[in-house]
Order: C-alpha cells, then structure tokens, then sequence
C-alpha cells in the first residue's frame, strides 16, 4: 500500500506556483484522493486536490476540458508522484447555492455539445457490451482470492446480461455521444457568484451522453425511469439532440441509460474491489451495492 505522498506533491506544486509555503485544510478526504483548501502568505487562496490510479489523468482532461470551453476550475499546476496525480486549481469560493436538474441539463448540453478528443478513453457498443463479461473475469479473479464466494446470484445476473447485451447495447453511439463526464452529480455543479463550473472530471470518456443523465439523480435511491423521462425532455428543450429521446436497444431512452448506466457502475464497483482498494473488509459492503444494481439493471434492461 503506497502511503499517501500528498505533502512532497504539494511541496512539488509549490516549486512550481513560486510559493514558499502555504497553510493546508481538508475539505475531504477519502482512501483515493483528497481535495484541500492551502493559504499562501498573501492571504491568496488555492485548492490542493491529489488522486492515485485511476484518477490520475484528470488534470488533462480539465486543462482539455478548458481548451474546448467548457467551464471548469482552471489548474494552475500539476505534477505526478508515486502513482499519484496532485493539481493546485483555481478556488471557486463557496456556492451560493445548490444545483438543479435545470442547471444540470443546461452544464450537460454544453459538455455533450463540444467536439471529442483523442485522449479520452472510448465506451462505444463494443466496450458497453463487454462489460458483464469483464465483471464476470473481476469474479472470477475475486474468487481466486477466496472472496465473494456466496455470489453464485452474482455470477448468474452477469451471465444472462453478457448473453443479452449484445441486442441490449444497440444504439450505443446514438447522439448524443461525446464527452462524458461520468461523475455528473449536482455536487460536481458548482455555482459560485461568477457564474458555474464543472468539476471531478477524474473518469471522463467518450461515450454515450444518457449515462450522464442517468447519472444526476444518483444511484442511491431506486432508478425512477419516469423522473429521468422529465430530465431528457429537460435536456432536449435547453439545446440537446432530440435523438436523446430516441428508443435504443429494444428499450425506452430512459430504460437503456438507467440499466447501462448501473451496469457501467457494476463493473467498476468490482474493478475497483479486486484491483484499486483490494481491501477484502469491504467485500461485503461492494457485494451488497452489486447486488442491489444487478436486480435493477435485470429489470431496466428487461431481460
């Protein structure tokens, strides 16, 4: 387990910011990544955010992001370190309120409606359709390890969706399809004094934009196809395509991006168990969040 580097990056970041020193307090700070405030002498005021693998290439798509016009936080600097990417960015100063779905779908039409780059990973219907199967070879390596072995229900809900998800991932490259931010939560909308900015642009990809939409409303409550029907109507009315409401994969909009959606979080949520945190005191807490998607993307996916 590398410790975490953040004082020598910092320290690195400051070299290269023509700083001495500067005062650091946590904002939040998780296993994977932190984001602080530090005060340099001049009462001027930064934020310090630091990740390891795999969110370790996000100054690149912020600086991208910024090139192509979408409103994010400027990075001032960034430098890598042991694995672990740490950036000093503009601080936005506090919220002078909370997100809607109006501003989100507004922030949405313009992230989807900027040209695509070469650097972001793809999710096209080939990488969409081997994600049951990559989740069963996360399985099956977890298994290795003697873990997760009262998942046969697991196993059993991916094997029928890699049967079915060829047909069920069919439309995937449908407009819009493009920048994805894929962390697109009212949390990552800030809305300062100066108008809004985008942040947590760590997992950005090319790629199907209705996983963003689904993605607004959380995955923490139950998938409610009829309020995300009301936000792709939303999206349509404030500029998006109106191909956003097209049916794809035998399914409504709304379905295909909830099920997909669950399903791309599925495979990660095991990625990240066998590969990224590889804590086997979290497998019971991971196994339930699977298998609480699983039914769900069974269901939505109609299969």
């Amino acid at each position: 387990m590398t410790t975490n580097p953040s004082a020598e990056l910092l320290d690195n970041l400051l070299t290269v910011a023509g700083q001495a020193t500067a005062v650091r307090e946590e904002v939040r700070v998780w296993s994977m990544s932190g984001v602080e405030r530090v005060t340099f002498p001049d009462g001027t005021t930064a934020i310090f955010k630091y990740a390891k693998k795999p969110f370790d290439s996000e100054d690149r798509a912020l600086r991208l992001a910024h090139t192509l016009g979408v409103p994010v936080p400027q990075v001032h600097a960034s430098a890598v370190l042991d694995g672990w990417l740490g950036m000093l960015m503009e601080d936005l100063g506090p919220s002078v309120r909370e997100a809607d779905d109006l501003d989100g779908v507004a922030a949405a039409v313009i992230l989807h409606g900027t040209r695509t780059a070469p650097p972001l990973p793809v999710l096209d219907q080939d990488r969409l359709r081997a994600l049951p199967p990559r989740a069963l070879a996360h399985l099956e390596r977890l298994r290795k390890a003697d873990r997760w072995q009262d998942a046969d229900d697991v196993e059993d809900a991916l094997g029928r969706l890699a049967q079915a998800a060829e047909a069920r991932s069919a439309g995937a490259t449908l407009a819009p399809f493009g920048w994805v931010h894929s962390e697109f939560h009212p949390t990552s909308l800030h809305i300062g004094e100066r108008g809004w900015r985008l942040l947590d642009f760590a997992r950005a990809f090319t790629g199907p934009g209705l996983l963003d939409l689904a993605s607004w409303h959380g995955t923490i409550e139950p998938p409610h196809p009829v309020r995300l029907r009301v936000f792709l109507e939303q999206y349509v009315t404030a500029g998006g395509t109106p191909d956003t409401l097209a049916p794809r994969g035998g399914l409504t909009a709304e379905n295909w991006a909830l099920g997909w959606h669950r399903m791309w979080a599925v495979e990660w949520f095991m990625d990240q168990s066998i590969r990224w945190i590889n804590d086997p005191a979290t497998d019971p807490a991971y196994i339930k969040a699977v298998r609480r998607h699983l039914t769900d993307v069974l269901h939505l996916l109609e299969i």
